[in-house]
């Protein structure tokens, strides 16, 4: 499970040094990144992990691009959320943790929690800020040049039309994903009944060849996965 968080962890601060960082800055920024993830590894006793963490987030960030246009499409998502996946469901976290277990172990509401799972959320939380946001415009851009030529000049076009999705689109993964741990299903169906409703005045001027209600939904139903997702990886790792 540490791998996991880890892996996540430094996917997640490598999208948002690039996205937050221009051009000059952003090398400095991805060396700060590394020392500061190689660090937390170090901290919880996976120091070798932290060396697998930095090769996937270099990998990731290699193979997407931050506009989504890049022509690998979704597979290194793929190949992420597998990879991802498995390291949880397979490992599980340690029976020991770190060297100081008592320190670093936080008391829950019902027990103690390991820090392999509080890296887990962490890097998780990570990820839905912006790697998140990417994985979408990469279903976006995917879905569009399937289209025909002027269907995708609509669909270039589309994006700013929808505005608002970048900081919109984080906030309601981490919204479904804390629901979804905490049972509140309810709240769930209203949160995502709510963004419908928001949108409706807009997705209803769409034209007649739907352009905008098809970025909406692909958009939004790509960002609820990854949210329901991660959420499925918090959950299988408390019960480990």
């Amino acid at each position: 499970m540490i791998v996991a968080g880890l892996i996540l962890l430094g996917v997640g601060v490598a999208d948002l040094v690039r996205q937050y960082l221009g051009a000059r800055a952003r090398w400095v920024g991805f060396g700060v990144a590394a020392l500061v993830l190689f660090g937390v590894a170090v901290a919880v006793d996976a120091a070798v992990w932290g060396f697998v963490a930095i090769a996937a987030a270099a990998a990731w960030v290699s193979t997407t691009p931050s506009d989504g246009r890049g022509r690998g499409g979704l597979w290194p998502a793929g190949v992420l959320g597998v990879s991802v996946a498995a390291l949880v469901v397979l490992l599980g976290p340690r029976s020991s943790s770190v060297a100081f277990d008592d320190l670093w172990s936080l008391p829950g509401p019902a027990l103690a929690v390991p820090i392999d799972l509080v890296v887990l959320v962490g890097g998780i939380l990570a990820f839905l800020l912006e790697s998140a946001n990417i994985i979408v415009r990469i279903a976006l851009s995917s879905e569009h040049v399937r289209m025909t030529d002027d269907g995708a000049q609509a669909g270039s076009a589309l994006a700013p039309t929808l505005r608002g999705g970048r900081l919109i689109g984080p906030l309601e993964r981490v919204l479904v994903f804390a629901l979804t741990l905490a049972g509140a299903y309810t709240l769930i169906a209203a949160v995502l009944a709510a963004k419908g409703i928001v949108r409706f005045p807009e997705i209803s001027r769409d034209s007649d060849d739907g352009n905008r209600a098809e970025y909406f939904l692909i958009g939004s139903l790509v960002s609820w996965v990854v949210a329901f997702a991660a959420a499925f990886l918090v959950w299988w790792g408390a019960r480990s």
